[in-house]
C-alpha cells in the first residue's frame, strides 16, 4: 500500500501530501497509508505519528464534525494559526508584529446548534458527522457551555412537537443570564395550536425566549447579553461573538487602539459588542445594516448609567460605505466586518482624514487585501492579536492597529 508523507495542514485542518493529497485527521511529519478517492485519503492509518499527535480530548471527535484538530497539541494549533494569519499578509507583501495567540478554554462556547430529527425508535439530537449529513450525538461535548449540553433534551421534544420524519430541524441555542434562547428553523409551518404547545413548552422548560424561524413564539425574560455597562436584548438569530473570552480579548485589543480617542465609528456594529464598552470613554457613533440590532442597542444604552453619547444609523456599508466627510470630527475608526472584509469602505477612509483604524476580522485573507490597500495609502500595519474562540477548529480571528502620521 502507497505511504504518503504528510508535509503540512491546509486551511481546513487537513493535513496535505504530495500530489496535492489531502488526509484528515493527520499532521505535519507523520507517515499514513489509506485508500486514495480523487485527492482524499480514506480509511487513513497513521504508521509514523508526529510527536505533536495527542489523544482527543472528546470521545465524539471521530465521528463529530464540530471539531477538527483535537488530535493535535495546543502548541501546533496556536502555531498554525497564527501562521495563517502571517501567509495571508505575506502574500499582499505585507509583514508585522504578530502578538502570542489568545485562545478560548474548552467548555465556553456560548451558542451551538443542534441538528434534531425524529427517527422509528424516538428522536436524536447532536451535531452533523464529518462531512456528512448524519446526526452525531454528543453528550459529552467539550467544545459547548455545559448548561448548553441541556439543550438536546428540548431539541428533541421540538423535533416532537414540530419535526417530521423526513427533515432535520436546525435549533440554535444562546445562553444568557436569564435563560437559554432558542430559535429554530426547519420545522412544520406554524399554525394556531402549535404555536400553543410551543408557547406552553417555553414556559415549563424555562426559556428566556422561543423563536420558530422568524416568528418569536414566546418570551418569559428578555435573553440579554451584556456588553459593558448595557444589557442587550438582541433580536433572534443576531450576531455574537462565540465565546465570552473570545469577546473580551477583541474588546481589549480594541480599546488598547482606540485609547484617547474622544470620538469613535463603529461600523458593522452589530447589537454594540463593541459600541457599548466604548461609550465608557468615547462618544461613538455605531452603523450597522440591521436596524432591529440598532434598536436593541440604543434600548440598552438608554438603560445604562453613565454612558457617553451614541448616535446610530442603519446602513449597508457594501453598498453605501461611508464617504470621506462624515469622518470629520471624529479620532478613530473601528470596524468588525463579516467573512467578506470591507473593501469598500476601506476605500473611503483611505480618502479621509482619520489617522487610527482598529480592525476586527474572522478571515485573515480579506483583512490582508483590505489592509494592503491601508498600507499602500500610507498607514502602517502596527500589530495584529490573533484571538482563537473556535477552539480546535480551522477558524482565527484577529484584531488590528493601523494608524498613520
Amino acid at each position: 500500500m502507497t505511504e504518503y508523507k504528510i508535509t503540512r495542514l491546509g486551511i481546513y485542518g487537513d493535513g496535505i501530501a504530495e500530489g496535492p493529497v489531502f488526509a484528515p485527521m493527520t499532521l505535519p511529519g507523520e507517515v499514513v497509508t489509506g485508500t486514495l478517492e480523487g485527492a482524499t485519503l480514506t480509511d487513513v492509518k497513521i504508521i509514523t505519528p508526529s510527536d505533536e499527535r495527542v489523544a482527543p480530548s472528546c470521545r465524539h471527535f471521530k465521528a463529530c464534525g464540530g471539531c477538527q484538530l483535537q488530535h493535535a497539541s495546543d502548541d501546533l494549533v496556536a502555531d498554525w494559526k497564527t501562521d495563517l494569519i502571517a501567509q495571508a499578509l505575506a502574500a499582499q507583501g505585507l509583514r508585522t508584529e504578530i502578538r502570542p495567540i489568545v485562545t478560548s478554554p474548552a467548555q465556553s462556547r456560548r451558542r451551538a446548534t443542534f441538528a434534531a430529527r425524529r427517527t422509528k425508535k424516538g428522536t436524536m439530537s447532536g451535531f452533523h458527522g464529518r462531512a456528512s449529513g448524519t446526526v452525531v450525538e454528543i453528550p459529552d461535548c467539550k467544545l459547548v457551555e455545559p448548561e448548553l449540553l441541556t439543550a438536546r433534551e428540548i431539541a428533541e421534544a421540538l423535533a416532537v412537537l414540530g419535526g417530521s420524519r423526513k427533515a432535520t430541524l436546525a435549533v440554535t441555542v444562546t445562553t444568557s443570564p436569564r435563560g437559554l434562547d432558542i430559535q429554530v428553523s426547519g420545522g412544520k409551518p406554524i399554525d394556531g395550536p402549535l404555536r400553543i404547545t410551543l408557547a406552553g413548552l417555553c414556559e415549563t422548560r424555562g426559556f428566556a425566549r422561543l423563536t420558530w424561524d422568524d416568528e418569536v413564539i414566546a418570551q418569559r425574560a428578555p435573553p440579554v447579553q451584556r456588553f459593558g455597562a448595557g444589557d442587550v436584548c438582541p433580536p433572534p438569530g443576531s450576531f455574537l461573538q462565540a465565546t465570552a473570552h473570545g469577546e473580551a480579548q477583541l474588546l481589549a485589543a480594541v480599546q488598547e487602539i482606540v485609547h484617547g480617542a474622544k470620538r469613535v465609528i463603529d461600523l458593522f456594529a452589530g447589537c454594540g459588542t463593541f459600541t457599548l464598552p466604548l461609550a465608557e470613554n468615547a462618544e461613538v457613533y455605531a452603523v450597522e445594516s440591521e436596524a432591529l440590532m440598532l434598536e436593541a442597542m440604543d434600548k440598552g444604552w438608554r438603560m445604562a448609567k453613565g454612558l457617553k453619547t451614541v448616535t446610530h444609523s442603519a446602513r449597508d456599508l457594501y453598498r453605501r460605505p461611508l464617504l470621506p466627510d462624515e469622518f470629520k470630527k471624529f479620532d478613530a475608526v473601528v470596524m468588525d466586518p463579516p467573512r467578506s472584509g470591507a473593501e469598500a469602505q476601506t476605500a473611503e477612509i483611505l480618502r479621509s482624514d482619520i489617522k487610527r483604524v482598529a480592525y476586527v476580522s474572522c478571515n485573515p485573507v480579506t483583512f490582508a487585501r483590505d489592509v494592503a490597500q491601508m498600507v499602500a495609502a500610507g498607514f502602517t500595519l502596527d500589530w495584529v492579536q490573533p484571538v482563537d474562540q473556535f477552539r480546535w477548529s480551522s477558524h482565527v480571528e484577529l484584531a488590528a492597529q493601523l494608524s498613520r502620521a
